[in-house]
């Protein structure tokens, strides 16, 4: 039985997630909490291994449905092995991207129903977050710091059209459609204003 609380941070490319799950679980460590810090997808190593196929090459690798489906699959192994039994011990998990992603960039920004996302999701995961917290930042800012970043990792940055600006949209219609799990946080300004948004979105 889950007893822990499970925490996702979502958003665009560049909206800063990384940086504010490091500095989320640093505050709610200091406040005595034992914290979990993951990612999507990732997490285990079966997981990282299948990020690898995801998150390089060139953006027409894979289809929508393979997409998805890999994405599902990281997910249930990073679930069974590291989530729910940190969850179950009692423990704060904060993982940087969860099944909001996949319905953002899958779903909204490939194409794919965004109902049959929550019954895969439901059949294979069967696991939401207690608190999302939906970092939005205007698209093009947030491509630009994904660019100045860098690295490998870059095959959902490079897809090109509208993909962006659709996931974007699904990214600020979220917390208006799931206000009772999701928050919405401005990420624009200074690291440490948006950390001060953010713990005032927990209370």
């Amino acid at each position: 039985m889950k007893t822990g609380r499970f925490i996702t941070l979502e958003g665009g490319e560049g909206s800063g997630k990384s940086t504010q799950g490091r500095l989320l679980a640093e505050a709610l460590r200091a406040d005595g909490h034992e914290v979990l810090l993951t990612r999507e997808p990732g997490g285990t190593p079966g997981a990282e291994a299948i990020r690898s196929l995801l998150v390089t090459g060139d953006p027409d690798r894979w289809t929508p449905w393979s997409d998805a489906l890999l994405m599902t699959a990281a997910r249930v192994d990073h679930v069974a092995r590291v989530i729910r039994p940190a969850l179950e011990r009692g423990a704060t998990v904060i993982c940087d991207r969860f099944i909001d992603s996949t319905r953002a960039y899958q779903g909204a920004g490939r194409g794919l129903e965004d109902a049959a996302l929550i019954d895969l999701h439901n059949e294979a995961v069967c696991l939401w977050p207690d608190l999302t917290l939906v970092l939005l930042l205007d698209e093009a800012e947030g491509l630009a710091r994904a660019a100045a970043r860098g690295g490998a990792e870059a095959r959902f940055e490079a897809i090109g059209g509208d993909f962006h600006a659709r996931v974007q949209e699904f990214f600020v219609a979220l917390p208006k459609a799931e206000p009772d799990r999701c928050k919405a946080v401005n990420a624009g300004g200074s690291i440490d204003d948006v950390a001060v948004r953010i713990r005032d979105a927990l209370c």
